[in-house]
């Protein structure tokens, strides 16, 4: 099975080797057929602390690093850019 790929903002870079990423998500309300946005914050894996708050990342889901830490930072697509 492939591993999901998200991609989000990083929106704290407080912890060491750790980044939280809020990934958002845009559906069809199925009652009110109104696009809704929800979100949801991961904590990733940022092994070299290259990630910066307000960055855009993809995250790769991972094996359980820590209690609450399953995802692994793949590209950090604000650095690629410049």
């Amino acid at each position: 099975m492939p591993k999901r790929i998200l991609q989000g903002t990083v929106v704290s870079d407080k912890n060491e080797k750790t980044v939280v990423v809020l990934v958002e998500r845009r559906f069809t309300h199925p009652l009110f057929k109104k696009t809704v946005r929800r979100s949801k914050k991961y904590k990733a894996h940022d092994e070299n602390n290259q990630c910066k708050i307000g960055d855009m990342v993809s995250i790769q889901e991972s094996r359980p690093i820590s209690k609450d830490k399953s995802w692994v930072v793949v590209s950090n697509d604000a650095a690629a850019a410049s």
